[in-house]
């Protein structure tokens, strides 16, 4: 199942979390918080469940968003998706054939348009919106950048999730366990 056919996209913010996820029949999954020293572990976990684990590079405890985290997370970890604010990660995982997702905080049109520039320069596979409850602002950045959105945050409720994929999203995460067995 391509990325583009999962609308709902678990994210995991804790080990149960990611039990829970690990049991589900999501084949992308987000691991939002963990400690550098788990990943290898929870790597393994999500291959033998047959899940393609994305993972948030910014929220992992103990590792920085340097190159050399970039080249430890797309050499030695090898997830299927990387998500993240820095360019950096998101060029290295570009570059070694992983899923791209650049995340762009909507707090003001001061960042909106520092997010586009660094759009440009990155070109990542995905975008993803945050907070996910601006149904305007995704379709409007999907159609100045011209790439798939994703959208999360803030989502707690199934209309949350319906509004956001009429605007164009993609897809949704979301840590809330009700949505996503409302949308298995």
């Amino acid at each position: 199942m391509p990325l583009e056919e999962q609308r709902i996209i678990p994210a995991a913010r804790s080990i149960k979390q990611f039990d829970r996820v690990l049991r589900s029949p999501f084949e992308y999954v987000v691991l939002l918080e963990t400690h550098i020293s788990q990943l290898p572990l929870l790597k393994q976990l999500a291959v033998k469940n047959n899940k393609k684990l994305i993972i948030h590079a910014d929220l992992i405890h103990g590792l920085k968003t340097d190159n050399f985290a970039a080249d430890y997370l797309c050499n030695d970890i090898k997830p299927a998706g990387i998500i993240s604010t820095r360019s950096n990660m998101i060029l290295k995982a570009k570059v070694k054939g992983i899923i791209a997702i650049q995340r762009v905080f909507l707090i003001d049109t001061i960042a909106l348009d520092k997010s586009y520039s660094l759009i440009e320069q990155t070109s990542p596979d995905y975008i993803e919106l945050l907070p996910g409850i601006i149904p305007d602002m995704i379709h409007e950045v999907h159609a100045y950048t011209k790439i798939p959105v994703i959208t999360g945050g803030l989502v707690r409720s199934e209309q949350h999730v319906q509004q956001a994929l009429e605007a164009g999203a993609i897809a949704v995460t979301t840590s809330r366990k009700e949505l996503w067995e409302r949308f298995q």
